[in-house]
């Protein structure tokens, strides 16, 4: 699934993230646990680089993905120059405070009130930003939603005498033209309803999960089939749930168990999952 959507709010953000990197020191860039790589916006990147900034991964809703596969990501970015990773849960207390701190290793020389550590914080849609920036400023400055596009422009936020903190709009590039990026980035809603199709997303999900953790579906769903495919856990999950067509027949309504599979997974419902592991950036399988 190839997706075009770069709103105007997009472009004007990414512009001025240009600007800004000429004068912050760190880039704090979220990404969702579950999906590290796919979650990473390749601009963002490449901006940074271009201006040789170091980068602290903050790979967000960790309490939502498989510690094991988050673990092997943290090994992989932390061998990497210039960035730094922690794996984070930053709707829960304390833990979004923690960052600040661990981005001042990455700056050394920006460490006083002459000279405060500046940081950017950056990131795709819906990867939990404006939560981070709540939890961190201790009140609600950010608007929060379950859906892409909240943030629309940049906000400046003295911590400390030592520190500032600049948050941005979510950021996708102009086209994501590899379907396996898509439909991951889909799954977390990272992208506009507007233009993803619920059963099609679901699909492919239940895809991966089938194959790496039926015995989260198995407890959630009682799916149990000894030849796992996506057709019969839509089936099993909308029978389970009462979700039968309207008409004669009443079969199983494959769209609303496509909602509801997709709700549960992103809500963490399911349990912990992850969706890709470091050696390949594929969907585990």
């Amino acid at each position: 699934m190839a997706i075009q959507w770069f709103p105007g709010h997009m472009n004007t953000a990414r512009r001025e993230a240009e600007k800004k990197m000429e004068t912050i020191d760190v880039v704090i860039e979220l990404l969702d646990a579950r999906m590290p790589e796919a979650s990473s916006n390749p601009m963002i990147t490449e901006l940074r680089l271009h201006r040789q900034r170091p980068c602290l991964k903050v790979l967000n809703k960790a309490d939502l993905a498989d510690p094991a596969v988050t673990k092997a990501w943290l090994t992989m970015y932390n061998q990497q120059e210039g960035v730094n990773a922690v794996a984070l849960s930053c709707n829960k207390p304390g833990q979004a405070a923690k960052v600040p701190n661990l981005c001042q290793p990455l700056a050394p020389h920006r460490n006083s009130s002459t000279k405060p550590l500046r940081m950017l914080i950056m990131g795709i849609p819906n990867v939990g930003k404006s939560t981070f920036m709540n939890m961190l400023i201790n009140r609600r400055l950010a608007k929060v939603g379950n859906e892409p596009a909240v943030t629309r422009m940049q906000q400046r936020h003295t911590l400390n005498d030592r520190m500032t903190l600049i948050d941005s709009p979510g950021l996708l590039w102009p086209k994501i033209e590899d379907p396996i990026v898509g439909f991951k980035l889909a799954t977390i809603y990272a992208v506009t309803a507007k233009i993803i199709v619920d059963e099609e997303v679901a699909e492919f999900l239940a895809n991966i999960l089938l194959a790496r953790y039926p015995e989260l579906l198995a407890k959630r769903y009682g799916y149990k089939g000894d030849d796992p495919n996506c057709d019969d856990l839509l089936a099993v999950i909308a029978t389970k749930r009462g979700c039968l067509s309207k008409g004669r027949g009443g079969g199983p309504d494959r769209e609303k168990a496509a909602k509801i599979l997709l709700h549960e997974y992103r809500n963490g419902i399911l349990g912990r999952t992850s969706l890709e592991e470091p050696e390949c950036g594929e969907p585990l399988a």
